[in-house]
């Protein structure tokens, strides 16, 4: 890693500035593929994924049977399924816990107003193929789909991997695709013959996949969150352990080369030694070639203090972030801007990638700084309501007539004083 000694606080932007992608030029290649799902529906799929994936669908099919679904666990082992299980549990437990019961307000006497969470009917979830069948995505986007009672909870993946099956089935989905890419998002934004059309669109994918997300939601389907390449920051000092950082930053790398890493500390010897440890470590990697140009372009940044530390973190707002520092739980507390973050030398990011209960779907690029990760309430919407009794009105009324007539509002008004009117004799 380039090691960076205490930059000037005007370089901080440039320095923790992530590579920009041409929006523009990404959107030309994109826009067509929306516009042909949305016309030409199945056909388009079948002829898009034969285009880009090699695959013909029309042999195939487009729909995932429900025996395929169920002979997936047979091709799993025991302890694979055993984790995935664990996983499950451990995940639905933090979750079920975001339940938040109703609670019934009396603003005044007679006022009552309150909110209820209602389950968005019908979300899709996607699944990249790439070099990694991402289950773990599954569980993460379907548990918490399951827990809101969502009707219908439809996945696309062009991956055809059994645990991504096995995950699926075992978190209710509803309907399984083999659709990728760009036109998965298009299909599942505007329905086709074969996949329904969902109200919002959840989960990860490359840079046309993130594209076709951001020109549907401008269309008015909802999506998760803007997203991008995969990060991590880790603040590190003398307490950590420069083998356990290198492993928390390949961990990252290995993702592929536009991963996002990052290192800062206030420690010249920890940046040295986790230096030193990296090549050991990514040598002995099956994605190395993947990590190292992920590592190539990553920073080690050296600061005076730790109040800058904090501050550049801040602005940096990362997606995960590893603070292996002493009295983290502390320092944790004065972080505003992050995904999600681990705390301390044993709290490795991959624990909350895979089964330590919090949601791996976070916000990258950035958007930390306004965007939180999905939980329960990304599958639910939130409804008021409100009671007025006469006593009530009698109370309220007068206040809104007040409002209205000064707002020029004549009818708003009227639908009050009609009622107060009424009341008395």
């Amino acid at each position: 890693m380039q090691i960076i000694p205490f930059p000037d606080r005007a370089e901080w932007p440039r320095l923790l500035a992530r590579p920009m992608q041409s929006s523009a030029q990404i959107e030309s290649v994109v826009a067509p593929i929306l516009a042909q799902v949305r016309t030409q529906g199945d056909v388009a799929l079948i002829e898009l994924a034969r285009r880009f994936d090699n695959v013909d669908l029309s042999v195939s099919g487009l729909h995932v049977t429900e025996e395929e679904l169920d002979a997936a666990e047979a091709q799993l082992s025991n302890e694979l399924k055993a984790a995935i299980r664990q996983a499950y549990s451990n995940i639905r437990t933090f979750h079920e816990a975001q339940k938040q019961p109703v609670e019934k307000i009396e603003t005044m006497p007679g006022v009552t107003c309150w909110r209820r969470s209602v389950g968005i009917d019908k979300v899709g979830i996607y699944i990249p193929g790439g070099t990694a069948p991402l289950f773990s995505t599954v569980l993460m986007l379907g548990v918490p789909a399951q827990l809101a009672g969502c009707r219908e909870v439809v996945l696309c993946s062009p991956s055809n991997h059994p645990a991504i099956y096995f995950a699926a089935k075992l978190v209710g989905v509803t309907k399984v695709f083999r659709v990728g890419g760009a036109q998965a998002i298009a299909a599942m934004a505007y329905g086709t013959e074969s996949v329904p059309q969902v109200y919002k669109i959840f989960g990860p994918g490359n840079q046309y996949v993130t594209s076709a997300k951001m020109l549907i939601a401008k269309e008015g389907t909802a999506i998760d969150m803007p997203a991008g390449p995969s990060e991590v920051a880790i603040y590190a000092d003398d307490t950590a352990v420069p083998a356990f950082v290198a492993a928390d930053l390949l961990s990252q790398a290995e993702h592929g080369a536009d991963s996002q890493v990052l290192l800062v500390s206030t420690s010249k010897k920890l940046l040295s030694s986790v230096n030193l440890v990296l090549s050991t470590q990514m040598d002995r990697l099956p994605r190395r070639d993947l990590a190292a140009k992920a590592i190539d372009n990553s920073k080690a940044i050296l600061v005076d203090t730790h109040a800058d530390a904090v501050d550049l973190l801040n602005q940096y707002a990362a997606e995960h972030l590893i603070l292996s520092v002493a009295d983290a739980e502390a320092v944790a507390e004065q972080i505003t801007n992050a995904g999600s973050i681990f705390l301390g030398n044993y709290t490795p990011e991959s624990a909350g990638d895979y089964a330590s209960g919090t949601n791996h779907t976070l916000p990258t690029n950035g958007f930390a700084r306004a965007y939180s990760g999905v939980s329960l309430d990304s599958f639910v919407k939130k409804i008021t309501v409100q009671h007025i009794t006469p006593e009530g009105i009698r109370n309220v009324g007068p206040v809104v007539e007040a409002m209205a007539e000064a707002e020029s509002l004549d009818a708003h008004k009227r639908a009050v004083s009609i009622r107060l009117a009424s009341l008395q004799g």
